[in-house]
């Protein structure tokens, strides 16, 4: 293979991959269009030392294509776990790390010299990016869409101020071994005087006051501890997040 359609090839893997990234750029994605370009180049320049590098080296026989094909789409997944964030209960970056590993694959198959291949991968994404995203939103509305609700508890109990880490510690023992995730614990002077306000925020996957009930029982017993009350307020998240 001559220079020139090696030249051709990793601009072919450029060009598509900045066609995928352009969508992500507009859409001001983490991973956009010089990242997408850059993954796409990379794929082709590893598919084309695989397969032709090393015919010009004497002495070197030519490496199996496959194998680096292979040890591409590992090594995207690290790429792409880069992206990924976790954002409370939600997770985001999901679609941005698909769209490396399919520009890497478009990057391959160019590499490769499967230009309809590749022109085809790169309008499939722009499609699944930009079509389905309405698709996907139009079934987020709908009702029966599986939405998940949470429950964030917030309980409060008044105290002595002497007694404070003392009831800080049975807070947190209380809530070892119960469904609830304890997200903060804090404290404030109380109206009264020599008194304080511990507060602890919680997040479980479906209410439950009578594990709430069970769990503050023993707090509400202590003598230092003058009161007692939580409430609960019930919100909808997703257990993962498309960043569109």
């Amino acid at each position: 293979m001559n220079t020139l359609e090696m030249s051709l090839r990793l601009l072919a893997g450029v060009g598509l991959g900045a066609a995928i990234g352009f969508e992500r750029q507009y859409r001001a994605r983490m991973a956009g269009l010089r990242t997408n370009a850059l993954v796409a180049a990379g794929a082709t320049l590893f598919v084309l030392l695989s397969g032709y590098g090393f015919d010009a080296v004497p002495g070197h026989a030519s490496a199996d294509p496959t194998r680096v094909a292979a040890q591409i789409v590992s090594g995207i997944g690290f790429l792409g776990a880069g992206v990924i964030m976790r954002d409370g209960l939600n997770v985001r970056g999901l679609n941005t790390a698909a769209t490396l590993w399919c520009s890497a694959a478009v990057g391959a198959l160019a590499g490769a010299g499967l230009y309809q291949p590749a022109v085809a991968g790169t309008v499939v994404v722009l499609v699944a990016n930009v079509v389905l995203r309405w698709v996907g939103r139009a079934v987020d509305r709908t009702p029966a869409s599986g939405e998940e609700t949470t429950t964030s508890y917030t309980f409060m109990a008044v105290t002595k101020d002497e007694a404070e880490a003392h009831i800080r510690a049975l807070l947190v023992q209380s809530m070892t071994g119960t469904s609830f995730q304890l997200q903060s614990v804090s404290s404030r002077n109380s109206t009264a005087e020599g008194y304080v306000e511990v507060r602890a925020d919680l997040l479980t996957d479906s209410r439950d006051d009578k594990q709430m009930e069970s769990a503050v029982s023993r707090l509400s017993m202590e003598p230092q501890v003058t009161s007692v009350r939580w409430t609960a307020r019930a919100t909808r998240n997703g257990a993962s997040r498309d960043d569109d």
